[in-house]
């Protein structure tokens, strides 16, 4: 079991992540949906390996490759139904995510890898599209996190892409280092 994570990530919006190096605060609003659609593309290299390979957690504090992919694929869905809250409603509260019980109900682990990079595929080219609409005033809209944590379209937008982006260049990290 990996120790869910609690940490507050929204700094990214104000400065570069030293983990992955993405900069979310120098991000113009109109690379959002070309960096989707550029991640999903990269997440299907690497459901390409072997699914043993996929399956395999290099460390003990990190999910498999295979895992970090369903949950990109869930951070795919779960933010355009919260892009659409914001662009539907005034101000919407999204409802909260445990991201780790989905890991463990969901049984991310045991997933099939060709099913899962057609569903990510998926899952990004509908967000690119949610976003793909969003123009003018409308990326000023708000929305607020269960915590607390407030967002506008495009800074909602920079504070997403993160998340996969770090992610993908965690199992790039992990799979380059495993050498069995």
């Amino acid at each position: 079991m990996i120790e869910p994570d609690t940490k507050d990530w929204t700094w990214v919006l104000d400065r570069p992540c030293p983990e992955c190096g993405f900069d979310a605060s120098t991000l113009p609003r109109h690379e959002i949906v070309p960096l989707i659609g550029a991640n999903a593309a990269a997440w299907a290299e690497v459901l390409a390996e072997p699914p043993d390979r996929l399956r395999r957690r290099i460390r003990d504090d990190r999910w498999s490759p295979l895992e970090y992919a369903c949950h990109v694929r869930d951070v795919f869905r779960l933010y355009e139904v919260r892009l659409r809250l914001m662009l539907d409603r005034d101000d919407p509260t999204y409802p909260n995510w445990d991201q780790d019980s989905t890991a463990v109900e969901d049984r991310y682990r045991d997933q099939d890898p060709v099913v899962v990079v057609a569903e990510l595929a998926g899952a990004a080219d509908s967000l690119a599209g949610a976003f793909a609409t969003v123009h003018g005033e409308t990326w000023d809209r708000r929305g607020t996190r269960s915590d607390g944590a407030r967002f506008t379209v495009e800074t909602f937008g920079r504070y997403m892409i993160h998340d996969p982006v770090h992610h993908l260049y965690d199992v790039t990290v992990d799979l380059g280092s495993d050498h069995s």
